[in-house]
């Protein structure tokens, strides 16, 4: 059994994913709000990246900043790469959980309202030379 654990998690270890990568979770803005400003930085380098989400009127653009800047400092301190060399290979939003709420209406009913939640995530590559 032991022997069998060992081997499957050396297999788990060479198929991992060796790209920096990073998550911000419980966001409390809507996925799809978010999935707009990840659409324009999408392939671009991390320097452009950045400088595009400064200069975006989005509300999704500052979270979104936070996450390059992140995966950036991940790739650079745990991997040793450049800064300068990455690029956005993967960039997406999935849904949170939702809070529901209630807004009082007219005769007594009562209106949901669902704010929504995002899970960021950003995984950056080497720029090919």
């Amino acid at each position: 059994m032991a022997k069998n654990m060992k081997l499957k998690t050396q297999r788990i270890e060479e198929n991992k994913d060796k790209r920096a990568r990073a998550t911000a979770k419980f966001i409390r803005i809507s996925p799809y709000k978010v999935r707009v400003v990840l659409d324009i930085i999408r392939g671009k380098s991390v320097n452009d990246a950045v400088a595009i989400l400064e200069n975006t009127n989005k509300a999704g653009a500052e979270p979104i900043k936070k996450v390059v800047l992140s995966a950036a400092a991940n790739a650079e301190n745990n991997l040793g790469m450049n800064r300068d060399d990455l690029k956005v290979a993967v960039a997406y939003a999935d849904m949170g959980p939702t809070l529901k709420r209630m807004r009082p209406m007219a005769h007594g009913r009562a209106f949901r309202i669902l704010k929504r939640t995002s899970h960021i995530t950003i995984i950056l590559d080497a720029m090919a030379k």
